[in-house]
């Protein structure tokens, strides 16, 4: 009898397993559902989180994702995935006409184009009206003493981690072909040599490059944003400089912000404010060095757009875009949700010696429709 009863009761807990697992959580939660997503590199951080993981499955949602370029997702066989997310609105766009969205896009969050650049670099473009830098204190943000660093750009406040990127004297830089060399303040840098350029992605495929074109392409027209192929063939020749001085160009931002933050490649990178704020506020502090964040004073922000190609893909933005949850989850990776600027002030309150939380002084540049930027990015990579 004991043996029988032993039996019964083994089959009696499998069953009750069995059936936990058929109906979702198996702990009286939601049923699980399983949708699948194709999704800008710049996010994989945020869906990968364990706590996002969790977050989602108490709602019901296991969440499978793929990385893309954003304006590379049009090209690929979507049959089968419940939602895309690219990074900003021109390709979502794009994408609910060609994919049949189930209803208009959703934009859970977003994150404007900074530029991250090394100190020394910073400092020079400075001396030589590039940009503007913001003093901070004789010690250093994390309260270190910094030691002298005048290297010749007398006009560049000491210890400053966060600025403005002047994009008409940049972009009048560009067009010189100006060289570091050329630049007062830079003579003893070895790291700073050849021409002056900001790294950004592919603009044929990535959403950062694409984006940068949009803002440089703006300022270069005298405040207009670009409406047909006339407007696109009037700053060609300066968007050529932009992407063909910088060679090969990776399709997602997350490999040069890397690069930057270990110490190689090129001083000045086009990234995500997300990137650098989500670096800041991440569990495992990580040696940033010598930072400098530059926010250009004419840019554009991503307002990352999900796509929802079934109805579980809607199901799932609008809780991206509600859950308090989540939302606060998307800030810890360095988004701004959108309609709450409060909970990114709260959440980023110690960092602001390198982030601007209100955007002061910051003008948005208007996007071109997708089929114009599609145009200015082919022509800029020749």
């Amino acid at each position: 009898m004991g043996i029988v009863l032993a039996v019964l009761l083994i089959a009696g807990v499998a069953a009750a397993v069995a059936l936990g697992r058929d109906s979702g959580t198996g702990d009286g939660g939601p049923a699980a559902k399983t949708v699948r997503g194709v999704i800008g590199s710049e996010k994989a951080e945020f869906f990968a989180d364990p706590d996002t993981v969790k977050a989602l499955a108490a709602k019901g949602f296991t969440v499978r994702t793929e990385t893309s370029g954003s304006w590379a997702m049009d090209r690929l066989p979507l049959k089968g995935y419940d939602f895309a997310f690219p990074g900003s609105k021109a390709p979502a766009d794009e994408l609910s006409r060609s994919a049949g969205a189930r209803g208009g896009p959703l934009r859970p969050f977003h994150s404007p184009l900074v530029v991250v650049a090394h100190r020394n670099a910073a400092e020079v473009l400075a001396a030589n009206g590039l940009a503007r830098l913001r003093a901070n204190s004789a010690d250093g943000p994390d309260g270190a003493s910094r030691p002298d660093a005048s290297d010749g750009a007398d006009s560049a406040p000491k210890w400053a981690t966060q600025g403005t990127l002047l994009m008409g004297p940049y972009l009048a830089a560009a067009e010189d072909d100006r060289t570091w060399q050329q630049l007062k303040g830079a003579l003893g840098h070895a790291e700073l040599s050849g021409t002056v350029f900001i790294t950004s992605t592919d603009p044929v495929t990535s959403n950062s490059g694409a984006l940068y074109l949009a803002a440089a392409s703006y300022v270069a027209d005298g405040g207009r944003v670009a409406t047909d192929a006339r407007a696109v063939e009037r700053t060609a020749p300066l968007m050529r400089k932009l992407v063909q001085v910088q060679g090969a160009q990776q399709t997602s931002s997350d490999a040069p912000f890397r690069d930057f933050i270990s110490g190689v490649g090129n001083p000045l990178v086009l990234v995500y404010e997300s990137q650098v704020a989500s670096l800041l506020m991440g569990s495992q502090r990580q040696e940033i060095g010598d930072l400098v964040v530059l926010y250009p004073d004419t840019t554009v922000s991503s307002d990352h757009t999900l796509v929802p190609l079934t109805d579980e893909g809607r199901e799932l933005g609008e809780l991206l875009s509600t859950d308090p949850g989540l939302r606060k989850l998307a800030v810890r990776h360095g988004f701004r949700p959108q309609g709450a600027a409060a909970e990114f002030t709260a959440a980023t309150a110690g960092h602001t010696a390198y982030l601007d939380q209100r955007l002061t002084g910051v003008r948005q540049a208007p996007v071109p429709t997708a089929e114009v930027l599609r145009s200015m990015a082919r022509q800029a990579r020749g």
